[in-house]
């Protein structure tokens, strides 16, 4: 059977855990395929939250096999705590359960080092990063200077390959950051202890998927971020430092693209975005405050608040179109519930001239303006709504108009945090 791949269709924070955690109740193996622990992906189950940072969200399913792609990048530390938070809860019972690349490129202290001060001297033009070395370590597997999980299990070869990286980013730090150097031998020991409990779940994670698939099995493959944060296809240069669209899906886990045949987008059911950056619908006034408390607008991973705004149907159609959206999951629909009138963006103005596409550069998003429709609200609580026919009319009226917007039909609406507060439109597998 083929795969399927969820992406984000926003700026992230769509809610693709729920809608993740939802999936894989139906499919077999669930794969991470890129970005590392500067997601956040947050579940609600039985009124329990968890927040998952690394390990794909098909993990609160007991049995399903979990992958991290080669295509990710890994904080061995964050990972390892992660593990261990979830086996405290009753998680991960078996090591099996969870598979991690041997290619998987690793985040190593002098990375976050780095990128923390990188931030710093940028001032008021920072790209409001994570700090978790996101980009220093994608920087290092593109210039072929990296360490991969391989790398780590060969206690030899790693010590060498330390040795290397530790010369040229301590002078980096030193002479041009300003910085503290990382010191050799307590990133070593640090190392030694990763190395032996990680080991269990390394594996040739691009021959299990294959393997699953060959067998008939149903893998979900799971994006992070959202295509806007695309380092080619989004808001550059306020972007993650990976490839968040669809086509990236057989990159990052290491499957054919034809094995993959459905394509599911996020989208919130008004926009948020996290950091520095476009965002031509932000609301910043008491009714963007409003959605932030509302709908509980906070980072995952850093709980800094989320700027609000008006749903933008140029953005997502932009990620339906670069992603081959087939299936569109709306999230957060009740935190719109008793606004009047609800508008969107269908087109920008940019110096006068409408367009529907979006631009391509900093200085045009700063002069793009929204061209807004408004739509009719509602004040009926939808958090008990199961079916779509049982929304109330206005409701149904706006989802069904933003999914004609994006070109892409519905299949999932989030009426709630938790796992049960969904209306189910259609099956992805």
């Amino acid at each position: 059977m083929p795969a399927a791949v969820v992406i984000g269709t926003q700026w992230g924070d769509e809610g693709k855990g729920k809608v993740v955690d939802l999936l894989a109740a139906s499919a077999d193996v669930i794969a991470r395929f890129h970005g590392g622990n500067n997601a956040g992906h947050t579940l609600v189950v039985n009124g329990e939250k968890t927040v998952l940072n690394l390990v794909p969200a098909g993990v609160l399913h007991p049995g399903k096999v979990c992958v991290m792609g080669p295509g990710m990048v890994v904080d061995p530390a964050a990972l390892l705590g992660e593990i261990d938070a979830l086996r405290a809860r009753g998680y991960l019972k078996d090591d099996a359960w969870l598979r991690l690349s041997e290619q998987a490129h690793l985040i190593m202290p002098y990375h976050q080092a780095i990128d923390r001060a990188r931030e710093r001297l940028r001032g008021a033009g920072k790209i409001g990063t994570t700090g978790r070395g996101i980009g220093p370590a994608y920087e290092d597997k593109i210039a072929r200077t990296g360490i991969r999980v391989a790398e780590l299990l060969d206690e030899v070869g790693c010590r060498e390959a330390l040795e290397r990286a530790l010369e040229e980013k301590n002078g980096y730090l030193k002479a041009m950051l300003g910085e503290a150097p990382v010191a050799a031998g307590e990133l070593h020991a640090r190392c030694a202890t990763w190395r032996e409990r990680l080991r269990p779940f390394v594996d040739d994670t691009g021959a299990v998927l294959r393997a699953a698939l060959g067998a008939g099995k149903r893998v979900l493959l799971e994006g992070a971020q959202g295509v806007m944060l695309d380092v080619d296809h989004g808001t550059y240069p306020y972007v993650t430092s990976s490839n968040a669209v669809a086509g990236s899906a057989a990159v990052g886990s290491g499957i054919a693209p034809r094995l993959i045949d459905r394509v599911v987008g996020i989208a919130k059911a008004y926009t948020t975005r996290v950091g520095s950056g476009p965002f031509p619908t932000e609301l910043t006034d008491e009714l963007g405050a409003r959605l932030r408390v509302d709908g509980d607008e906070y980072g995952t991973n850093t709980r800094r608040p989320r700027r609000c705004g008006w749903f933008d149907a140029v953005v997502v159609k932009h990620a339906v179109a670069t992603s081959g959206v087939d299936a569109l999951a709306l999230t957060k629909l009740d935190v719109l519930t008793g606004l009047d009138p609800i508008r969107v963006c269908v087109a920008y103005d940019l110096d006068g001239v409408r367009r529907d596409t979006v631009p391509a550069t900093s200085r045009a998003w700063d002069r793009v303006r929204p061209i807004y429709e408004e739509l009719p609200g509602w004040r009926e609580n939808l958090t008990g709504t199961r079916a779509l026919g049982d929304l109330p009319a206005n409701a149904r009226r706006y989802v069904e108009r933003l999914a004609q917007l994006v070109g892409a039909p519905l299949t999932l609406l989030s009426v709630g945090p938790g796992r049960d507060e969904t209306i189910h439109v259609a099956n992805v597998f």
